[in-house]
């Protein structure tokens, strides 16, 4: 009896947490077809502010910047992210282990400012390429954990049988590691373009002009007010997003147990 009533109190609040994660998200997605400018109250079905948005050539250039931006952060951030993920499953580092993990860790807002000083240090021209720098360097954490996480359980005495077979460090990391480790290595790159093309806050610190994301115009679009444009746009990064998310959690599950 007692077991029953904990398990009807841990459902009800585990419903309770998805209504309010995601009741904010139905309401955007929704009031994206409301046909009124103002969203105090629901008038009609209306597909225009798509319409509206897909004719938006600044909106548009903005999503080319971010999509851009993602492409060349998460491929980056595969590379970089793989030689790491399989160095700190191979070496073992408490040390590297956890400094691979403050980028993932640490606050945005901290991640942000540290990446506009390091910029003004160097005295590096802020624009496209300072978002993409600053995008890889928090990106190839997520790409690390992934790729070390799909080795845990991987029988490390199959690389040492190549080698004894002759197979170079070349042919053995892409003949056998590589395709082993390959769903972690996907699944961290989606999860790189994703966190890459919503991210806000360190974007505004190391965006200079002329390199207005997706995000940021969206904020600017929100100085004015709560539009049914800026729902549109929402409902489409939050399809595209889920969209990866699921692919990547299909690809590799471990990630996301």
């Amino acid at each position: 009896m007692q077991t029953s009533k904990i398990s009807k109190s841990m459902l009800i609040c585990g419903i309770s947490g998805f209504l309010f994660l995601y009741i904010p998200l139905i309401v955007v997605v929704l009031f994206s077809f409301n046909d009124s400018r103002v969203n105090v109250g629901w008038v009609g079905f209306t597909l225009k502010w798509y319409k509206v948005l897909f004719t938006d050539k600044e909106l548009i250039q903005a999503a080319v910047n971010s999509l851009g931006i993602a492409f060349i952060s998460s491929l980056i951030s595969v590379v970089l992210g793989t030689l790491a993920g399989v160095s700190l499953h191979k070496y073992k580092v408490p040390l590297l282990s956890s400094l691979i993990m403050v980028p993932v860790a640490a606050p945005e807002l901290l991640v942000g400012v540290s990446l506009l000083l390091f910029f003004i240090l160097i005295n590096f021209t802020l624009g496209l390429a300072s978002i993409v720098l600053a995008h890889s360097a928090f990106c190839i954490s997520f790409v690390a954990i992934a790729v070390r996480t799909r080795m845990h359980g991987m029988d490390d005495s199959i690389l040492d049988a190549a080698r004894d077979l002759g197979a170079s460090p070349f042919k053995t990391f892409f003949l056998i590691l590589l395709p082993t480790i390959f769903p972690g290595v996907v699944a961290g790159g989606l999860m790189a373009f994703t966190l890459s093309i919503d991210d806000f806050i360190i974007t505004f610190f190391t965006a200079g002009p002329g390199s207005t994301t997706l995000p940021l115009a969206i904020y600017s679009m929100l100085k004015m007010g709560v539009t049914p444009e800026i729902n549109a746009v929402s409902t489409v990064i939050i399809v595209f997003t889920l969209a990866l998310t699921t692919i990547a959690s299909k690809i590799s599950p471990q990630l996301f147990k």
